[in-house]
Order: structure tokens, then C-alpha cells, then sequence
């Protein structure tokens, strides 16, 4: 564990193991301690799981306009800098897989694979995403107003949330204390710039993805499972997982089944990059 400056803020950054690198983003009140439990599972990979701005032990800045998608990419980009010097394969959960697909479009030359799990390329409806952004300002105040307990019990209250009532208590304790960590001031403003509502819907731009992609989402999840299925149609090199007995939170509701599909797409991307290295001597 680390701290790392990139553009005038400190991120909380874990690294650990060794080979290829991933570059692993956590869901909105996460934190990097979320991959913890596949530091086995993905063994001969480079594990590099930041704390996004304004969660976990990262900086939680006053200003809202620093946790914009655009200025979130640019951290990233600018710690990739630091610690690999060649091309990564990025993961992303719900909110963070929403930012693993704008790096993916800023920076493609970076990507040698991506796997989004319960994401989305955003909100296209314009009165949808004005309701949106109303409703996560009134959360966002609510969190600043009363405190980041009263805003986890109402979080983990959410129906996208149900299928974790079904995980045993100790996994359920150890993901609340998580959650409760983080700083309101922090995760007010990462809802009102990095929030569905405040980026620019990319399903025009999905064409533009190159590296391949793996979609997965919990058969529990209706909402997200036709989400993948139809950003499946527009990106290029995409395959979809469909885990069965899962919902929002695949990872943590069906950790065998999430690790092992990620770890085998994985490593079927680096035997087709060796392959192609060959056809090219």
C-alpha cells in the first residue's frame, strides 16, 4: 500500500504480485480492498487496486469539479505512468467500470484487454439524466447532511442491493465497516462528478473500443443483463458472462465464478497477443 500524487491529490494505491498488470476499480463506496479476495485467483498478474478520489484512504478535495470523469481518467493515466511501463488490462465494477470504459476511449494504445462488470455507458434519455442528477444532489446532500451511517443504511437498503442479504454475516460485516470508512465530503462529490448523471452517455462511441472486452453481469440483475447484451452489439470484440445465481455485485455474491470467468478471458487475450506476435516475424 501506497500513497501516490498525481495532479495535486494523494490516491491510496495496492499493488501487489507480478506479471501483467490490472488495473482494478472498484464501485461507488468501495475502495481498493475490494479485489483483495482474487489476489489468488488472478496469481501471475499484477494486481494495482487505487482508491478512487474521495473514497477509501485517497483524498476527498472540497471542490466537486475535481472528481469530474475527464479529471479521473487523467489520475489514472498519469499512475499508469508511475507504476507499468507497458500496456494494462483494466476491471471495473459498476462506477468503476463506467470510468474503465472512458480510459479505455481516452487512452486505447494503454489497454491490452477490459472486463466491465455491472456497468454502463451511461444515461441516454436527457430528462432521465436531469432526474438523475437532481436525485443524486439531494443524496449527495443527505450524505454531507447526516453522515456517511445514516447514508450505508440507506445505501444497502437499495434493491439492487438484495442478492447481499444472502452472503454470510461476516462478509456482510466486513463490506458495511468498508463502506462506513469512507468521508462524506468524499463520497458527495464523487456522486456529483463522477455520478451516472454527470458524464456524457458513450454508446455512440463504443465502436471506437479496440481491446477486447468481457461484460459481465449476475442473472439476478435484469436491468444490467440487458445493459451488457446490447453494449455487447456495439463493441467491436465483446463477450458476454452471465453468472448464474448473482446480482448487481457478481464479485461478491459469486467470487468463484467472477474470478475464474475474468482469469480465463484474461488469459485467452495474452495467447491471442502472443499468437499475433508470432504472425507478425
Amino acid at each position: 500500500m501506497t500513497r501516490i500524487a498525481v495532479g495535486g491529490v494523494n490516491l491510496n494505491v495496492k499493488a501487489r504480485g507480478e506479471g501483467p498488470a490490472l488495473l482494478l476499480l472498484h464501485g461507488f463506496t468501495g475502495s481498493g480492498a475490494t479485489w483483495a479476495p482474487f489476489l489468488e485467483a488472478w496469481h501471475g498478474f499484477t494486481l494495482v487496486a487505487p482508491d478512487l478520489l474521495g473514497h477509501g484512504a485517497s483524498e476527498c478535495p472540497a471542490d466537486p469539479g475535481r472528481y469530474a470523469m475527464g479529471r479521473c481518467v487523467e489520475d489514472l493515466l498519469a499512475l499508469l505512468d508511475r507504476l507499468s511501463d507497458g500496456r494494462v488490462a483494466v476491471v471495473g465494477y459498476s462506477m468503476g467500470g463506467r470510468v474503465a470504459l472512458h480510459l479505455a476511449l481516452a487512452a486505447p494504445e494503454r489497454l491490452w484487454a477490459l472486463v466491465l462488470e455491472s456497468a454502463s455507458p451511461g444515461i441516454e434519455d436527457p430528462t432521465e439524466r436531469a432526474a438523475r442528477r437532481e436525485s443524486d444532489e439531494a443524496l449527495a446532500g443527505a450524505i454531507e447532511r447526516d453522515g456517511v451511517e445514516a447514508f450505508v443504511a440507506r445505501w444497502e437498503s437499495l434493491p439492487l442491493f438484495a442478492g447481499q442479504a444472502r452472503l454470510p454475516s461476516a462478509i456482510r460485516e466486513k463490506l458495511r465497516q468498508q463502506r462506513l470508512a469512507n468521508d462524506p465530503v468524499g463520497l458527495a462529490n464523487s456522486l456529483r462528478g463522477m455520478g451516472a448523471a454527470a458524464q456524457e452517455p458513450l454508446w455512440d462511441r463504443l465502436r471506437e473500443v479496440q481491446a477486447p472486452a468481457l461484460l459481465i453481469a449476475g442473472a439476478l440483475d435484469a436491468k444490467y443483463c440487458a445493459l451488457v447484451r446490447r453494449m455487447a452489439q456495439g463493441l467491436p470484440r465483446a463477450r458476454v458472462e452471465i453468472v448464474p445465481d448473482a446480482g448487481h455485485a457478481v464479485h461478491l455474491e459469486q467470487p468463484e465464478a467472477f474470478g475464474g470467468a475474468v482469469r480465463a478471458f484474461l488469459v485467452r487475450c495474452l495467447e491471442a497477443d502472443k499468437e499475433e506476435a508470432l504472425k507478425c516475424r
